[in-house]
């Protein structure tokens, strides 16, 4: 990290931490007012997190009484209160559709353990059990990047290693979804909801790695706090949504995830990367309108 990163990091944070006392809210207050989870906000208030998503600026904006621009002094073309124009809902009553994202418009697994298992001759098995025994941690925010890189670098007897390199290194998009959630994006609001590490999305944003379209909400369960199947980001997804919970249709390729979302009565689709041509089929079919 170079010294302007810092800088930057920190002028964010103090513009943040200063918009809050100036509303009168304790760390605490803000994280309920704008759904962030308490450890989230203090590495933001402090520099700790490099590139807070826009949506998680946006909710600390509308929790203190100010504005993105405010916070950031960086004027955003694409922020959650820019209008949009008008929307369609679909013959089942769908206003609002989520995507997961690994799974639905990238694959990684296997390719990042194999890419990692060949360059330190360590078993992808060996490297996968690992992988998963921390994986939520990190995706929660419990756990930060460099402990669970140094928990991977303990384990496979090297001296350090990058997950995040491996992870964006072999990520493999779904080409069948390019055109699907353009398609979506045209006709409806659209979002991201994620079990990811911090600041992957943002990453794949960034590399172009994700259908470049305006996602109108991103839920990245990093900055939460949460993850699927848990009722808490489900909670804040539809609150950010604009839109009922009857509204909106979860797509993801975890079947609980899915039961999770129907239980609050949202629309769900089952994702099948295994044959996505038939699964972008049924989601063009499950959004079409009159």
């Amino acid at each position: 990290m170079n010294g302007v990163e810092t800088v930057k990091e920190l002028e964010l944070g103090h513009a943040i931490a200063s918009a809050r006392r100036k509303a009168g809210l304790t760390q605490q207050e803000l994280c309920a007012k704008a759904s962030l989870s308490y450890s989230t906000l203090a590495k933001i208030e402090r520099g700790a997190i490099k590139t807070p998503s826009v949506f998680t600026v946006a909710a600390i904006a509308e929790a203190t009484g100010t504005t993105v621009e405010a916070l950031t002094g960086i004027v955003l073309s694409n922020t959650p209160n820019t209008p949009q124009k008008a929307y369609k809902t679909a013959t089942s009553g769908v206003k609002f559709v989520y995507f997961d994202v690994n799974g639905v418009l990238v694959r990684f697994f296997q390719r990042a353990f194999t890419a990692l298992a060949h360059d330190t001759g360590v078993s992808p098995d060996s490297i996968e059990a690992i992988f998963w025994r921390h994986n939520d941690a990190v995706n929660k925010g419990d756990m930060s990047l460099d402990e669970f890189n140094q928990l991977l670098a303990e384990h496979i007897g090297v001296e350090q290693v990058s997950w995040a390199d491996y992870y964006l290194s072999n990520i493999d998009p779904i080409a069948e979804m390019l055109d699907c959630v353009t398609w979506v994006a045209e006709h409806y609001k659209i979002g991201l909801m994620s079990n990811i590490m911090p600041g992957f999305l943002s990453q794949m944003i960034k590399r172009g790695l994700l259908p470049q379209v305006a996602y109108d909400v991103i839920i990245d369960s990093s900055e939460i706090g949460a993850i699927k199947p848990e009722s808490k980001i489900y909670d804040i997804a539809a609150q950010r949504s604009g839109v009922s919970p009857q509204e909106i249709l979860l797509i993801d390729d975890d079947r609980t995830n899915l039961m999770a979302a129907e239980r609050l009565d949202w629309h769900v689709l089952w994702f099948d990367d295994y044959r996505p041509s038939e699964s972008e089929a049924r989601i063009r079919q499950a959004l079409a309108f009159e």
